[in-house]
């Protein structure tokens, strides 16, 4: 019956006009589709499409609200500090940043948030989830 569903990222924005220009200067992405009427902006990160929508609560969520798996952390990692990205520093139970990057059960984690306030993590899994998640590309 769900076979043939594809799942979509939601974020939400107050200003859209400052979330596109954070996408492109941040990403280099570009809306493949924009909604002006409701206030939707679609873009394409890898294979997911990714909702930027027009509300009055973006940036309340206290969680990681966007994943991007990449295969080499250390270089995504430099590619976004030098596009003006400052990774958060968490110190917690099980959870610690050093250099702005978590490294925990083989696998390696940094978060920073949007032009909205919304919090993205950037992630290198393990090779076992790595082998699971090419598993489910395919």
């Amino acid at each position: 019956m769900f076979e043939n569903l594809m799942a979509t990222a939601v974020l939400p924005a107050t200003d859209l006009d400052r979330a596109q220009g954070w996408w492109h200067d941040v990403f280099g992405l570009d809306p493949v589709y924009a909604d002006a009427e409701p206030g939707n902006l679609f873009y394409k990160v890898g294979s997911t499409l990714v909702l930027v929508y027009q509300t009055e609560f973006a940036g309340t969520a206290q969680n990681t609200a966007l994943n991007l798996v990449t295969e080499d952390m250390d270089r995504d990692a430099e590619a976004l500090r030098t596009r003006g990205i400052d990774f958060h520093d968490y110190d917690l139970p099980g959870l610690k940043t050093v250099d702005g990057i978590a490294e925990f059960n083989g696998l390696r984690s940094a978060w920073f948030s949007d032009s909205e306030g919304n919090i993205i993590a950037i992630s290198e899994p393990g090779p076992e989830m790595a082998e699971m998640m090419n598993e489910v590309r395919a």
